[in-house]
């Protein structure tokens, strides 16, 4: 064991990332679960969106307005199943 080895022992470095790790997750996993039911909201507000840049535009850029909208979504479902 090396001297830097002794010294994280002995200040007990390792306990406390691993002890930061696993609070770091455990604040990953509840606002997972708080934005687990947000999934339908942001759905809605890309389609408000991509309807907006439609009526801006006349539709002149649907297509390309209806593409961005499905990436987003499928975007949004990604973060969700994370």
């Amino acid at each position: 064991m090396g001297m830097l080895d002794k010294a994280k022992d002995a200040l007990g470095i390792d306990d406390k990332a691993d002890q930061a790790s696993d609070k770091a997750k455990q604040m990953s996993d509840q606002a997972k679960g708080k934005t687990s039911g947000m999934t339908d909201k942001a759905k809605d507000m890309v389609d408000k969106g991509g309807d907006m840049a439609d009526d801006k535009t006349g539709g002149k850029y649907a297509g390309h307005v209806d593409k961005a909208q499905d990436m987003s979504k499928d975007a949004i479902d990604k973060m969700n199943k994370k």
